[in-house]
């Protein structure tokens, strides 16, 4: 495949991702909208059945009381319900088979059993609950449905069983639905980092933030902490403040990426579970015996993999508490002997320890990798390459390859990073460069890698003046509070 052809097909399929998002949002704004008409006007499903959009029928198999509508301290009892849902009287000897025959058209809700006590108690025989959304009649089964049930000796006579939905039977989309106001988003999408939820909740929805939290932690098992992001990550140590909204306190978390456990404090670092697709990608692609300096390396996503594949990896890191971790980690997972951590400004890790280190790496045979994912300001640092050396290669030396992530709004963001690269470096990198899309992490906002040899005109140049376009001015990542450079060591 072409790399025009490969652009070309990555931009086609992130349009068609956000569009088909689009059209999945509005889609679910209308049946919510269709829900709330039928509701107020106290019209039955059969009714508003002939509208445009279809109601969610699922959802209508609870009813939330009126009362719990704007409840800002969860009352579990207050949603407590009773409905009468249709069922079929199963004889014990064929139950698992009859069960098994009729999953699609069973009950599915969380706590709910499927097959109850038959009424009048008797041993031979039990219920089987059906969805009433699936069966409202005997006419409801499908052919294969009958024709199993006639196989079984089971008639096709409907009861009606008095069923008492709790809290615990609901979803926490539907209480929380339930709970705010009409019309008004409603979010139970959170990202899991160990025992921790973290959500983003928008200000209509701060109000109801503690119960929303104690929702989320009642209905997703192993989750003891929800916490809610009160600002913008911060550039200089790539964290953010947070409040808890639900739960112990406890931030330390545990977690597991591609097979390495990572443990860190959350309200002190950088840790995305988005991107462990990308970790792992860009790790595939050292082999052993390669090196690896990871210049914004975190608490070691990309440093403790790429060691325990057998690279030998100079991990950097500005944020103190980072730095910590990521030495941490390296013991963790028993890399510390091929992990050199350093705890300096990105640009000092560049101009300093990879400096030092490449003039002989580059007379080895193994590949040479660098590491940047910073996406907010990294490719602003490729300028620290110009002219880091001064010796000439020789024909057969192999030029270090660079991966460099950054964030673009442009309508075309493969070409966006890869000229602003070119700008940073000093020299133009078309035709010379791979971009990979790696997520879009906003309406119209791309996170993106651009990969590429390091040209010898950029590292062994003289000055800017050689690279034939302009200079840009330098950049650092705010104000470094320490440097330290040192093996991975015992925590204190």
């Amino acid at each position: 495949m072409t790399p025009f052809k490969h652009v070309c097909e990555s931009r086609m399929l992130r349009l068609l991702s956000r569009v088909c998002g689009s059209i999945i949002e509005g889609n679910l704004k209308a049946a919510a909208a269709h829900q709330s008409i039928c509701s107020a006007a106290s019209l039955p499903v059969s009714v508003c059945s002939g509208l445009a959009v279809k109601p969610i029928m699922e959802a209508k198999l609870y009813r939330p009381p009126p009362e719990v509508r704007g409840m800002t301290s969860l009352d579990k009892e207050a949603f407590t319900q009773t409905i009468s849902v249709p069922a079929l009287r199963v004889p014990t000897g064929v139950l698992n088979k009859v069960v098994k025959s009729l999953r699609k058209a069973t009950i599915q809700r969380p706590g709910v059993p499927r097959v109850v006590q038959d009424k009048e108690e008797s041993c031979d025989f039990r219920l089987v609950l059906l969805d009433p959304h699936r069966v409202s009649s005997p006419s409801s089964f499908t052919e294969a449905e009958t024709e199993a049930l006639r196989s079984f000796s089971v008639a096709k006579e409907l009861q009606y069983y008095e069923l008492r939905l709790t809290y615990h039977n609901l979803k926490s989309e539907e209480v929380l639905e339930a709970v705010l106001p009409l019309g008004q988003d409603v979010t139970s999408g959170f990202s899991r980092v160990g025992h921790i939820a973290h959500m983003n909740l928008r200000d209509h929805q701060l109000p109801y933030k503690n119960l929303i939290g104690q929702v989320i932690m009642d209905k997703n098992p192993g989750v003891t902490c929800v916490v809610n992001k009160t600002n913008m990550i911060d550039s200089t140590y790539r964290n953010f403040k947070m409040e808890v909204l639900a739960g112990e306190g406890n931030m330390v978390a545990k977690v597991k990426e591609n097979g390495v456990t990572y443990e860190f404090d959350f309200s002190h670092v950088y840790w995305n579970p988005r991107l462990s697709t990308e970790h792992q990608r860009v790790v595939q692609l050292v082999k052993r015996g390669d090196t690896v300096f990871d210049v914004f390396a975190g608490v070691g996503p990309f440093a403790v993999p790429a060691a325990r594949s057998g690279a030998n990896v100079l991990a950097n890191d500005l944020n103190p508490e980072s730095h910590r971790w990521l030495q941490h980690n390296c013991k963790l997972n028993k890399v510390e002997k091929k992990v050199r951590t350093f705890n300096l400004d990105g640009r000092a890790f560049i101009q300093g320890p990879l400096k030092q280190e490449l003039p002989a790496l580059l007379k080895g045979k193994a590949t040479v990798h660098v590491v940047m994912n910073l996406p907010a300001l990294a490719l602003d640092f490729l300028d620290a390459f110009r002219g880091l050396l001064q010796q000439e290669p020789s024909a057969d030396e192999l030029l270090p390859t660079v991966h460099c992530y950054g964030f673009s709004k442009d309508d075309n963001p493969e070409a966006d990073v890869a000229q602003r690269a070119s700008h940073s470096l000093g020299f133009p990198l078309k035709d010379r460069c791979s971009v990979h899309f790696v997520r879009n992490v906003a309406p119209n906002k791309d996170m993106m890698c651009v990969t590429f040899t390091l040209p010898k005109e950029v590292l062994f140049s003289s000055g800017p003046e050689q690279t034939g376009l302009d200079s840009p001015e330098p950049s650092a990542e705010p104000a470094p509070k320490r440097q330290k450079c040192e093996e991975a060591t015992e925590d204190q």
